[in-house]
């Protein structure tokens, strides 16, 4: 694999302003991750966020090049990995989803959000840390980018656990409901009574409202 020296704005944060606890909250979960590109502030959600060093603090991030925030970061060099509770409610998978687009503001109506050092926003309300990364190398996996940065920032901001795809799938994405069993028979035009069954007899009678066969209608 090929890697690439990418110019990252911002300035790096002070050796304090890394606290190592954030890094206990990667796992193998869900992450928001957030990016700005001049006024413009993006994000999507990603599933790859892995501590790979520990002198300097040293993090990876895979995102799919469909992403427009992968070229932000490949731009800017600079972002911030929003690491998700499970205090997330679902209506913020649906605000970040899975793609950015270039022409989707994904924060629009969030008032859910500061600014780290860098600049770039977290999710103080349904994340338990944020790390900021400066990206030093980058690596093309051909769908994905993988990017290797140092951690200028990290910050715990909850006891929450962290969510899991597993804990994603049971307790947050709705249940499909099941269909409900389509009923055969007819229905009265007059006084909505349900007769059941199939075919409704000719001289069938409604027991409600006294009409007639004639003023049913199948369901």
């Amino acid at each position: 694999m090929q890697s690439d020296n990418l110019a990252a704005g911002g300035a790096a944060a002070a050796p304090e302003a890394v606290d190592p606890a954030a890094l206990f909250k990667l796992s193998y979960g869900l992450y928001v991750l957030t990016t700005r590109d001049g006024g413009k502030d993006n994000g999507c959600i990603i599933n790859t966020a892995v501590q790979v060093a520990d002198n300097p603090k040293t993090i990876s991030i895979a995102t799919n090049k469909a992403n427009f925030s992968c070229d932000i970061v490949a731009k800017t060099g600079v972002f911030n990995v929003n690491t998700l509770s499970v205090k997330a409610p679902f209506s913020l998978f649906q605000q970040f989803g899975f793609q950015s687009g270039r022409n989707v503001d994904k924060f629009s109506g969030v008032s859910y959000s500061d600014r780290s050092a860098n600049g770039i926003r977290f999710l103080p309300e349904f994340a338990n840390g944020v790390i900021s990364g400066k990206v030093k190398e980058s690596f093309d996996l051909g769908s994905h980018m993988l990017y290797i940065a140092d951690v200028t920032q990290a910050f715990v901001l909850s006891g929450d656990l962290s969510v899991t795809y597993q804990y994603y799938f049971d307790h947050i994405k709705p249940k499909p409901q099941p269909q409900a069993e389509k009923k055969t028979g007819y229905v009265c035009k007059i006084c909505g009574y349900v007769y059941e069954g199939d075919p409704l007899p000719a001289d069938y009678i409604c027991p409600i409202c006294k009409h007639g066969a004639s003023d049913f209608e199948k369901l």
